[in-house]
């Protein structure tokens, strides 16, 4: 994988790209839809748990993992996992969701008077 190597940034595409090829050197086939549903709904579990004990007023246990980072890494990989085995190209969905927003929020946040 001469991508891990390079330190250039990595896009959607390639990083939908990096994981197919980890899959199918490593991990022998991806897991089912609905078994990486489920791990993705643990790891955004445990993305959540690091984002309540760090901003939230929960205390870290001494078990508990604290990089943050990883963790939302962790659930960037499963996604990209369902959606390389589910044939949805992310940086296609990506930008129309960058539109769809744009196109409906664009002015609805600056107005609100909750944020300023």
């Amino acid at each position: 994988m001469d991508l891990l190597n390079n330190m250039e940034p990595i896009t959607l595409s390639q990083a939908q790209q990096m994981v197919d090829e980890w899959i199918k050197t490593f991990g022998v086939r991806y897991f089912s839809e609905l078994t990486n549903m489920a791990i993705l709904t643990e790891e955004v579990g445990e993305l959540a748990r690091i984002i309540a004990r760090t901003y939230g007023e929960q205390s870290f246990k001494p078990e508990d993992k604290r990089n943050l980072g990883e963790e939302m890494a962790d659930v960037l990989w499963v996604l990209i996992c369902l959606a390389n085995q589910t044939g949805v190209d992310l940086t296609t969905e990506f930008k129309k969701t960058i539109e769809k927003k744009t196109k409906r929020d664009k002015d609805r946040h600056q107005s609100n008077k909750k944020l300023m």
